[in-house]
């Protein structure tokens, strides 16, 4: 199996990294954006302001509004938030072109992760996942980053990882796309979570504690819907953990940081250009560890906060009081 043409399905700060790093050499990557003055400006000035500032663009990055013109690719990077990835690809022609899903999140409603949405919408498509300790804007400069890679078939994954790979960009390949996905997923609520706590000036080691519990909760989680232990604890789940809880280049953190400083869910989410999908994912998230019958106690505290039930002083003193007992439970 060989894969050269790519194209990427989202014209975000993520979407156009991708692109960034497809188009390498000069090769043609194709990129379908929403927003008209993304596809304008991609195309005429080789920049995304709006999502990507001041990076410039590979030129062998087309963009388009037309998802007709991604038929062109043998392999397509979706990008799309998480809750808007159903509805295109059942927009898509039905075929066997590989789709790398490169989003993280849970499918409201059904609780599905987005292969098992894939799957139902594009049947005939293999699947892969791309997941991992990764900003857009590092990527797209060509800083160093490592990455997992996960597909069901050795030769899919090889294919990609051939046609992706760069000195400066290394995809890690695995067999278990739930525990690649479940880490993106999980990682994002946990991140809103450590935002509260630098936002609410708690310290260092509250942090480092929280890092550490929140892994457990998503280890719990992610075996309970099958994933990997091993898997959990690399790259797209540990390794992105550790990222996204340390930085307020990470939009889930950053929101978290406003809640902890006080401001309100509605105003932090309004005010944003781009997607902080862990506010999506962690009534969903919850909802399914209920029904898993997991214990998530750091996601229950971030939805209390998001949907305003609780004061920010009450979810931490829950956090705090919470019974006491051996570390591994």
């Amino acid at each position: 199996m060989k894969i050269e043409r790519i194209a990427v399905i989202g014209g975000g700060a993520w979407g156009t990294a991708l692109a960034q790093v497809a188009a390498t050499g000069g090769r043609e990557v194709r990129l379908w954006a929403r927003e008209a003055e993304v596809v304008d400006t991609i195309n005429d000035a080789h920049t995304n302001p709006l999502f990507l500032p001041g990076i410039a663009l590979s030129p062998s990055i087309r963009a388009t509004g037309d998802l007709g013109e991604l038929d062109w690719a043998d392999a397509l990077l979706v990008v799309a938030p998480a809750q808007h990835v159903r509805t295109l690809l059942g927009s898509l022609p039905q075929g066997g072109r590989p789709l790398i899903l490169c989003s993280k999140g849970i499918e409201a409603g059904s609780m599905k992760l987005l292969t098992e949405v894939a799957a139902e919408a594009q049947p005939q498509a293999p699947i892969a996942v791309l997941s991992g300790p990764t900003f857009a804007h590092e990527v797209a400069q060509g800083l160093p980053t490592a990455i997992t890679l996960a597909a069901a078939d050795p030769a899919l994954a090889e294919a990609l990882v051939a046609r992706l790979a760069q000195p400066t960009f290394r995809p890690y390949a695995s067999s278990d796309l739930i525990g690649a996905e479940i880490g993106g997923a999980v990682k994002n609520v946990l991140a809103i979570a450590c935002g509260v706590v630098e936002g609410r000036g708690l310290g260092q080691n509250a942090r480092a504690a929280l890092i550490s519990r929140g892994f457990a909760e998503m280890s719990r989680f992610g075996v309970a819907r099958g994933a990997r232990p091993e898997t959990l604890a690399g790259l797209s789940g540990l390794g992105d953990l550790v990222l996204t809880c340390s930085s307020q280049s990470s939009r889930n953190f950053s929101l978290g940081f406003g809640l902890g400083r006080g401001e309100s869910a509605a105003a932090l989410m309004a005010d944003r250009k781009t997607v902080a999908e862990g506010a999506f994912t962690a009534p969903v998230l919850r909802e399914a560890a209920h029904t898993a019958g997991v214990e998530m106690p750091i996601v229950d505290a971030v939805c209390d906060l998001l949907d305003g039930s609780e004061k920010i002083d009450s979810v931490v003193e829950q956090m705090l009081s919470r019974p006491l007992r051996t570390e591994g439970a």
